[in-house]
């Protein structure tokens, strides 16, 4: 996937290695438009067991009302611990009894703790309280959003893109996203990027057959770098295959990006951190087919906005899954 060029001298030093990789970054990534998808779990759960998606942060120990204490609930791993939680929480918000646990899986700091899993209640699953974090602690937490729960917003001009995180396979994504919320706003944050589905992809978003995989790509780009927020560059997450409406970064962040299309072609490339409600895709769509120029990034020919679309990251409601 092709990243948006820095314009500094830097940029012009860059090894004649790095822009052949960043080609093909570029071109794995450089897709998408949309179109409405019916049954969103299905679509962006295909390829994923619930082991691949059970995830949770070393050196972390969310707080919540415990639901079951670990010190009578001990088990073999993290994952078993994040799927205890997520069998507690299968219905709507009121009804989940479970949106956070913790673990202590380091047999030599947690000692007689080892293994205990802790199922918790957070009151705000997007804004969740922290005991500790970092090398010290030796917990391991994650959070499990209830149906309905777990959705922020993208506000544009064109309307506000509402998004569903995924926590339990990009839980460090998330992490970022609940910080961006906490900010009540994203200075610095844009679309820049806006390409549609051509010829080259229908309605529901599948190639159509003999065509060509681009340009245009399906797709819209922008960054989440928020001024005076310190972006961590995010490590490799859960990377299933990009679907319509798979909200994803570029490499590990800040840049991201919106498929419009499903790009089987792209493999397992990229962390995806969260999806748009189908009943959104519309507003991508717009997005897409706003007055645009061409130009080349690591010799990749794309789309840019004649002007970039600002962004909000706001707290919305939104349907269940």
């Amino acid at each position: 996937m092709a990243r948006r060029p820095r314009r500094s001298i830097l940029c012009l030093s860059i090894t004649v290695l790095f822009v052949f990789f960043l080609a093909y970054m570029a071109f794995s990534f450089s897709a998408r438009r949309a179109s409405p998808v019916s049954v969103v779990s299905e679509v962006f759960r295909e390829g994923l067991n619930d082991s691949a998606c059970c995830r949770g942060v070393d050196g972390l120990e969310l707080w919540g009302s415990a639901t079951k204490w670990g010190s009578e609930h001990k088990v073999e791993s993290a994952e078993a611990c994040c799927l205890a939680c997520k069998a507690a929480c299968t219905g709507p918000g009121d009804q989940c009894q479970c949106n956070a646990w913790v673990f202590c899986g380091n047999k030599e700091h947690c000692k007689d703790k080892f293994g205990e899993c802790w199922l918790k209640k957070q009151n705000d699953v997007l804004s969740p309280e922290v005991v500790s974090s970092g090398d010290h602690s030796m917990w391991t937490s994650g959070l499990v959003f209830a149906k309905g729960e777990g959705i922020f917003g993208l506000e544009t001009s064109q309307g506000t893109l509402r998004i569903k995180l995924l926590p339990d396979c990009a839980p460090r994504s998330v992490a970022y996203i609940t910080e961006l919320l906490g900010s009540r706003s994203c200075p610095g944050c844009h679309i820049v990027r806006a390409e549609g589905r051509g010829q080259f992809w229908d309605l529901k978003g599948d190639h159509v057959s003999h065509a060509s995989f681009g340009p245009p790509y399906a797709l819209i780009q922008g960054t989440l770098e928020a001024d005076g927020i310190f972006f961590k560059e995010v490590p490799k997450e859960v990377c299933p295959s990009i679907k319509r409406g798979s909200v994803a970064w570029v490499g590990q962040g800040p840049e991201f990006f919106i498929s419009l299309a499903n790009h089987h072609e792209w493999k397992r490339s990229y962390t995806v951190f969260g999806f748009v409600l189908p009943e959104d895709m519309e507003i991508a769509e717009k997005i897409a087919s706003l007055p645009s120029k061409l130009d080349v990034w690591a010799n990749v020919t794309v789309s840019v906005l004649e002007d970039p679309v600002s962004l909000r990251v706001v707290r919305v409601t939104g349907p269940g899954e």
